[in-house]
């Protein structure tokens, strides 16, 4: 089983970096995490759906052919820690492969939310993309305790 979290853009905050980076750091000591960040498409003169359509096809070259697309939006299913804790575990007992897609500032175009096969929010609110990359990365690091049994999940 491998993780792919493919997402748009690079954290622009150092400390924000930071977080990310330490996170993802974490989440690889539990699953083999491989980390795809696509150019942001520019806003000036483009309409969000074309800057949509941009990023979507540069998300979607990231996705090994035999992965399964999971699409982070905000109108995805919620999952508790242990229910993530529970697909993730699913997943590798099946030697399955994953990507988690993030989208840039305007969001995931249409064909990549067709092509994903589970969406699942990472909170009730919009979240800018560097931060759902944060909580994307601690959750996988959760979920690597929680299947573990180790103490970090209270």
């Amino acid at each position: 089983m491998r993780l792919v979290v493919a997402v748009v853009g690079k954290p622009r905050d150092r400390h924000l970096a930071a977080a990310i980076d330490e996170y993802e750091t974490r989440a690889a000591r539990y699953w083999p995490l491989e980390i795809a960040e696509v150019r942001e498409t520019s806003g000036r003169g483009t309409n969000p759906a074309d800057i949509r359509s941009r990023e979507g096809g540069r998300l979607l070259e990231r996705v090994p052919a035999t992965s399964r697309l999971v699409a982070c939006d905000e109108h995805g299913d919620r999952l508790t820690s242990a229910q993530f804790a529970t697909l993730l575990g699913e997943a590798r007992d099946r030697a399955q492969d994953m990507t988690f897609v993030i989208g840039g500032a305007f969001g995931l175009s249409d064909e990549v939310r067709s092509r994903a096969v589970r969406t699942i929010q990472l909170a009730p609110w919009t979240l800018p993309h560097e931060l759902a990359r944060l909580v994307l990365a601690e959750q996988l690091y959760r979920a690597g305790t929680l299947i573990r049994g180790e103490p970090y999940h209270k």
